[in-house]
């Protein structure tokens, strides 16, 4: 019986796995897919908000203000890309200005630092592309970007490295309680566990509902994105936000840490969690309304869209609660889920601390991350690196400068990918303009031979999603790939 049970390895579960797995405890991560950060984290708008939005007292409050001022540190320590850039929410006319001012206030009362109102001269001076009917904005300077994959794929990573076991593939399928704990059933047999954590992001109310009575309503809400080639990434400098309403924040553009400029999301409710398909309808209206804000976006340059499942609930705030004694739930990590997980994972070792773990401190855990990044090296590092490793003077990704070197390097690494995205999601190869279309086929071969797994059971995401099926012309008997 292991003393904690992680269900569910996004961003949420993965910053939990990493605050326990420091302590002397075992811990133990379920997840589903065949990879970490595959829901809502790898598909978001990739902003750690300041903290004005939450009403002031709600747990969202407090967490997303913590929780950014701690990724900014997890980030820096894991070597994870980070950008401190801060926001605009912009307004239009008298109305929308009342709603700033309703912001501005919120953000004080929750400890935003350097909040202050502009005029839309002032944010126009300050963002040029910004629409002239723009009349005032909120500017937080401590808003920031980040990539939502790799700072979830470091956080589990640290938790493997000091300890934790993680189990891809493994979906659980039941929940029941055993004296000291909980059995937990799964596709790949049984376990055991003192504590549950229910961190199953879209799916934390049907995993809630195999240990308790149904107490929240999980409405999946999707969300359509456009992003942009590099050439368009310095259209802004900020993240630009218009005044959110019901639905959400509203469509936002914004730069990416990888260079990229990326405009989304719209709302739509769903009834299917995996629902993931982007529409004509929902791409048309983010391209209007992103145009509202900076009328010279251009479209025109996109690479790819995408979406991305919120996993919304009937409550207005996080849910963090025992579902039973012994199982936590921490649910409807809506916006801002990405920007306080690193808090969220903070406040669930001190629950269950409360509830009986003992919290001890490891004399020598790993604290550090450090990647090789080929094409940020000077050319002198880039040269000695080649000398040591002839592997990183072969390009395999020439949209993205990404090396044979680095994708064998994230081959061996505590956390390897298992699929192509899964190697585009660590270090970049498959991201630029072309998509995968020219490296992905080296890549497959990379992953085969330093996997040891034949290239018939390499997916290009999920499990299922086989590319090959034999060779051509393959010989009678002929069993090789």
């Amino acid at each position: 019986m292991v003393d904690v049970a992680i269900i569910g390895c996004g961003v949420t579960g993965a910053a939990v796995a990493y605050h326990l797995a420091k302590k002397q405890v075992s811990v133990l991560i379920l997840e589903a897919e065949n990879d970490v950060s595959m829901g809502t984290t790898k598909a978001n708008s990739a902003i750690l908000h300041a903290g004005y939005d939450p009403e002031p007292g709600t747990r969202m409050a407090a967490l997303n203000v913590r929780g950014s001022a701690m990724a900014k540190e997890i980030c820096a320590a894991l070597d994870v890309p980070y950008k401190q850039i801060g926001s605009f929410v912009v307004a239009f006319g008298p109305e929308q200005e009342k709603t700033l001012q309703r912001l501005y206030e919120n953000g004080i009362a929750n400890g935003v630092p350097g909040l202050e109102l502009l005029s839309g001269e002032k944010a126009r001076e300050m963002e040029p592309n910004l629409s002239p009917e723009i009349t005032a904005a909120l500017h937080a300077p401590s808003a920031a970007i980040v990539s939502p994959w790799e700072f979830a794929l470091a956080m589990a990573e640290n938790a493997v490295q000091n300890g934790a076991d993680l189990h891809l593939e493994t979906r659980v399928t039941g929940l029941a309680p055993i004296e000291g704990g909980w059995k937990i059933e799964t596709t790949k047999g049984d376990f055991e566990a003192r504590f549950v954590v229910n961190a199953a992001g879209v799916d934390a109310g049907s995993v809630h509902a195999l240990a308790a009575p149904e107490n929240f309503v999980t409405k999946p809400c999707r969300g359509e994105y456009y992003l942009l080639d590099k050439s368009a990434g310095s259209t802004v400098g900020r993240v630009i936000f218009q005044c959110p309403t019901a639905a959400g924040k509203g469509v936002l553009v914004a730069p990416t840490v990888h260079g990229n400029l990326i405009v989304g999301p719209n709302a739509q409710d769903i009834a299917d969690s995996a629902d993931t398909a982007t529409t004509a309808m929902g791409l048309a209206q983010v391209a209007q309304s992103a145009r509202k804000s900076v009328p010279g976006v251009d479209l025109s340059a996109c690479i790819r869209n995408f979406a991305g499942i919120r996993a919304n609930t009937d409550r207005p705030d996080f849910v963090i609660q025992w579902a039973a004694p012994g199982m936590l739930d921490l649910a409807g990590m809506k916006s801002p889920g990405l920007s306080a997980a690193a808090a969220v994972g903070e406040e669930a070792a001190a629950l269950l601390e409360r509830a009986g773990l003992v919290l001890t401190d490891k004399p020598d855990p790993v604290t550090t991350r450090k990647r090789v990044r080929f094409k940020e090296l000077t050319g002198e590092e880039k040269a000695a690196l080649i000398a040591r490793q002839p592997s990183y003077g072969r390009v395999i990704c020439r949209c993205e400068t990404v090396t044979e070197g680095e994708i064998i390097a994230a081959c061996h690494t505590a956390i390897p990918p298992r699929s192509i995205d899964g190697v585009k999601r660590r270090v970049g190869a498959g991201m630029g303009r072309c998509q995968g279309g020219f490296c992905g086929p080296r890549v497959m071969e990379i992953l085969s031979r330093e996997l040891g797994r034949s290239p018939l059971d390499i997916p290009q995401e999920g499990a299922a999603s086989i590319l090959l099926t034999g060779r051509t012309k393959q010989a009678k008997g002929d069993k090789t790939v």
